[in-house]
């Protein structure tokens, strides 16, 4: 397979699957930019070999085609991260788009219109990936995020570039950075899952035992492995139907020689809100009527510890309820942690998933982890050591 490192873009017309799926406000002005920096890379890459782009991309769910899904409210912001002038075309696909394409020329970037206004795109149809196809020389998949779906331009598109096709530089950076942590990491090797419910975290468990030696149980998880083991969780969230599988990981990984730590003490309030009365317990007797919400001062140096003594992390899910500033300092304490050790060079640091980006992005620390996943369920999907139709299409 080609890699981007050994093409020369010169002359070419370059289809590039970005993953553009931003959050706009009411305006429509882009709320938080992080995945188009992150496609950036790439497309500098091809411009500077004196190659033209072709930028496609979905945004949202529509239904049909909506203007507040149009991919036409993120053009300014776009330009003003590239530095380049962004030619629309108000549709991916006829005429317009066509022309467009044809009279690109060198150094030149076109944005076509959001891809899931035709529903080929994600039921996988196959004329609709190859008119896509007709738009260009050359076909690059830089988003990692959609990779884990079969749609029309991650995965049946790759079959009409048969030899000329790559993944672009973050696609790239994603897959060898978490081959880091689960195939080369330095030991030991931390994993700190978070969130809110076991199952969606039991898959990535089970394929990670093997490569970690340590595991941080934090956030509403918590609480189901608690109350398994016994313990008095109050009105805390529980998977009670869980309880087993809880106990059984706690098992399987004392066969593993994985250290499994779990919060011992929380922050617990008497109601969701600002105003609640908060106190500090073990967490398990947390009274009747009380909720833990976040990790509390003990915890905090039991996870600093482990942190402490391991030379590669990986970070997925908040360690408390973080949209509440009054319950975000446990998952700020963690991230900064982490920061400190990076910026030493101590540790080799990997964050994922968007409540996790989340909290980077309130204490402005994104930038001080060694590689932040731009993917959500892409990025769980490969960490449960599932094959990636994305992926798979241009191997």
């Amino acid at each position: 397979m080609l890699k981007i490192k050994d093409v020369n873009f010169k002359g070419l017309k370059v289809l590039i699957r970005v993953d553009f799926n931003v959050p706009l406000d009411q305006s429509f002005n882009v709320t938080d930019d992080t995945r188009i920096r992150a496609a950036k890379p790439t497309i500098l890459r091809v411009l500077q070999d004196g190659g033209s782009c072709i930028l496609m991309s979905h945004l949202g769910r529509p239904s049909g085609i909506e203007d507040k899904f149009s991919l036409k409210h993120i053009v300014l912001t776009l330009e003003e991260l590239i530095g380049k002038s962004v030619i629309f075309s108000s549709s991916c696909i006829g005429e317009e788009a066509y022309k467009s394409a044809k009279f690109l020329q060198p150094g030149q970037v076109l944005l076509l219109e959001n891809l899931r206004f035709h529903e080929e795109e994600t039921t996988g149809g196959v004329e609709f990936a190859k008119e896509l196809s007709t738009l260009a020389d050359f076909y690059i998949n830089d988003a990692f995020g959609t990779a884990h779906r079969a749609h029309a331009s991650t995965t049946v598109i790759a079959k009409f570039f048969p030899k000329t096709k790559c993944f672009g530089l973050l696609l790239s950076k994603e897959i060898e950075s978490i081959d880091k942590i689960m195939l080369s990491g330095k030991r030991p090797v931390l994993a700190i899952l978070g969130g809110a419910k076991v199952s969606s975290k039991i898959t990535i468990i089970e394929n990670i035992l093997d490569k970690i030696d340590h595991l941080i149980i934090g956030g509403g998880m918590s609480f189901t492995f608690i109350k398994a083991k016994g313990g008095d969780i109050g009105d805390s969230i529980c998977e009670d139907d869980k309880q087993g599988l809880a106990l059984e990981i706690l098992e399987l990984a004392n066969t593993k020689n994985v250290k499994v730590h779990l919060p011992v003490d929380v922050i617990v309030a008497n109601e969701f809100s600002n105003s609640a009365s908060t106190k500090v317990v073990d967490i398990g007797s947390i009274p009747m009527n009380w909720q833990g919400l976040d990790c509390g001062p003990r915890s905090k140096a039991l996870f600093h510890d482990v942190i402490q003594q391991c030379k590669t992390i990986l970070w997925n899910g908040p360690a408390g309820y973080f949209e509440n500033p009054s319950f975000a300092l446990g998952s700020y304490e963690i991230a900064k942690k982490i920061v400190e050790k990076s910026k030493n060079n101590l540790i080799y640091s990997i964050a994922g998933g968007g409540d996790t980006i989340a909290v980077l992005n309130q204490i402005n620390v994104i930038n001080n982890f060694n590689f932040v996943s731009t993917a959500g369920g892409a990025f769980l999907e490969y960490l449960e050591g599932k094959e990636l139709p994305g992926i798979k299409a241009l191997n």
